[in-house]
């Protein structure tokens, strides 16, 4: 697979999985970058963030540069992306965000959009993940719908694969894992601001 081939799926059905993105030697090397320390994750942002365990229990470390030459690499190659992206489909993406997560057993994210109410900026959603021999009694699964609630897919969490949809049209949920779970989230935005200022994702 390459990135014309993701961008015309996500043209033409407004998602797409793509296996093998990054090298075993790769996301390796991402792994070993995990973060020792975590935080609590949540709902919502700004003054309406809320942590729910309810509704999601991973905790999360934002990705920065200085976390290493190998975070430093998959930050280029989602920049790569976005601007293969803003090239064919005209959809003004002009900031990335993401973070480590991680599912403890028994750990899930309940059925959500990863736009934000009354909030249009997250335009295209990323999911990689990290995980060596996964198999189905992991569980753990990425499952995603249409906005008629209809089931379009069930995702494995295998190491290597990158899962893309555009963030406004599928919601999606994590299913309870059965051993430790990682993956990087990531959201590319768009300028929520008019005029000269900039809506600087954190």
């Amino acid at each position: 697979m390459n990135v014309d081939t993701l961008i015309d799926a996500i043209h033409t059905h407004g998602w797409c999985i793509w296996d093998d993105f990054l090298t075993p030697e790769q996301v390796s090397e991402l792994r070993a970058s995990i973060p020792a320390n975590w935080q609590q994750s949540g709902i919502g942002r700004d003054m309406d963030y809320v942590q729910e365990a309810r509704v999601r229990k991973d905790k999360i470390q934002w990705l920065a540069p200085e976390m290493g030459v190998p975070v430093q690499y998959y930050l280029q190659q989602m920049e790569d992306l976005r601007a293969a992206v803003n090239r064919h489909l005209y959809l003004g993406l002009f900031e990335y965000e993401a973070h480590f997560a991680k599912y403890e057993p028994g750990d899930f994210y309940k059925k959500h959009l990863d736009s934000f109410r009354g909030q249009s900026n997250r335009k295209l959603t990323t999911v990689f993940y990290l995980n060596d021999h996964w198999v189905a009694e992991d569980g753990g699964e990425l499952v995603m719908y249409d906005l008629d609630d209809q089931h379009l897919a069930q995702v494995a969490p295998k190491a290597g694969r990158l899962v893309v949809f555009l963030s406004e049209n599928f919601p999606h949920e994590v299913l309870p894992a059965h051993k430790r779970r990682y993956s990087i989230a990531g959201w590319y935005r768009v300028n929520g601001n008019t005029g000269d200022r900039l809506d600087v994702a954190r």
